[in-house]
């Protein structure tokens, strides 16, 4: 399907930005994660080693998060907190509308599977049109400014 632009000066968004909401969205989860689970952090060793063994223990517990934040917030709001700073949002790709629950769950679910494999599914924003990675397409979603 061919992206047409001209729907209201539609401007999708760079890559820079976003990658700036990438890293303002997964510091955010860091320090969350961090501040729940300080107490078992600070009670250890405070070298590196342990502290990633650690890290390893709350996998499914970070994950989880990550799925609640990303969906949550691109479906209430188009857009996650790192989104809203870098001015950018999620739209559907067929009708720029809202995106729904199912969508914006579909679309944590494939950007987690993107994480887990190297970010490869990021790289599909250099071959299409849309600008669209793996979970955007997967979930029918367009990223454009905000």
């Amino acid at each position: 399907m061919a992206l047409n632009t001209d729907m209201n000066n539609l401007q999708l968004a760079t890559i820079n930005s976003r990658i700036k909401a990438f890293i303002i969205d997964d510091v955010l989860i860091t320090l969350i994660v961090l501040i729940v689970f300080w107490d078992t952090i600070s009670n250890n060793d405070s070298n590196l080693t342990t502290v990633l063994i650690l890290m390893n223990e709350f996998v499914l517990q970070v994950l989880a998060l990550k799925f609640i934040y990303q969906t949550f917030f691109v479906w209430y709001y188009g857009a996650t907190v790192g989104k809203i700073i870098a001015k950018v949002r999620v739209v559907d790709f067929d009708d720029l509308s809202r995106v729904n629950l199912i969508q914006s769950a579909l679309r944590s679910f494939g950007r987690i599977l993107s994480e887990m494999f190297f970010y490869i599914g990021f790289m599909f924003s250099f071959f299409n049109d849309g600008r669209q990675t793996f979970h955007d397409k997967i979930s029918k979603t367009l990223v454009i400014d905000a």
